[in-house]
């Protein structure tokens, strides 16, 4: 199983219906969000593999969120479940990390690889290409985008996957646990990022 009987990873949450600024009703960021998962977030899947997406509306400004999302080699600055990660040689494309996974979840240790990486256009993508988990085949795609919230400036975040389906499991369950760790992670990035939108504070882009 990916999740035992009785185990929770994280509590799934709905989206708030917020008002988006700039003259675009809350139907039109639909119809944007619709737009980017077409563009970025359509994946092929096998016939054992399920995929999905996630989003998230952060009420602070993109570059803040990007700051923390592009650290591929410092996931743990908002991903609750990692407690430790170290890259292999420099942070460009291909490379690769290994993850230490807190206790609580079916896994200890995940190997990842970063596939691409835009600053321009905020896009994130990644592979788990080994560790002591399920998650086979697992490939990821993140893309921050700009709206306003609030008449603030903010951020739509979509999330999306494809994997394995493991022996002994559905689609359905698949899904559902690691839609609710992606899920727990953009609510942590939302915490972290609007908290330092508050300091109005933003990570520096450039690797310290």
């Amino acid at each position: 199983m990916l999740v035992k009987e009785g185990e929770e990873v994280g509590e799934g949450e709905e989206e708030r219906v917020m008002s988006v600024g700039g003259g675009c009703a809350y139907g039109c960021s639909n119809k944007m969000e619709a737009e980017y998962k077409r563009r970025h977030h359509k994946h092929e899947t096998a016939e054992n593999q399920c995929t999905s997406v996630v989003v998230k509306h952060i009420k602070a400004p993109v570059p803040l969120v990007w700051s923390l999302v592009r650290r591929f080699d410092q996931p743990q600055k908002y991903k609750p479940f990692i407690s430790r990660c170290v890259v292999r040689g420099d942070l460009t494309i291909g490379s690769v990390r290994e993850v230490n996974v807190k206790s609580g979840l079916p896994a200890t240790t995940s190997t990842e690889r970063l596939e691409f990486l835009d600053d321009n256009e905020h896009i994130l993508s990644m592979r788990i290409v080994g560790g002591d988990h399920r998650l086979k085949n697992y490939y990821s795609v993140i893309t921050l985008h700009p709206e306003v919230i609030d008449g603030r400036p903010s951020t739509l975040v979509i999330e999306s996957f494809v994997v394995d389906i493991p022996e002994g499991n559905t689609k359905d369950e698949t899904c559902y646990f690691v839609e609710a760790l992606i899920k727990c992670n953009l609510k942590s990035l939302s915490e972290v990022s609007e908290r330092l939108a508050i300091q109005d504070r933003t990570e520096p882009i450039d690797p310290a």
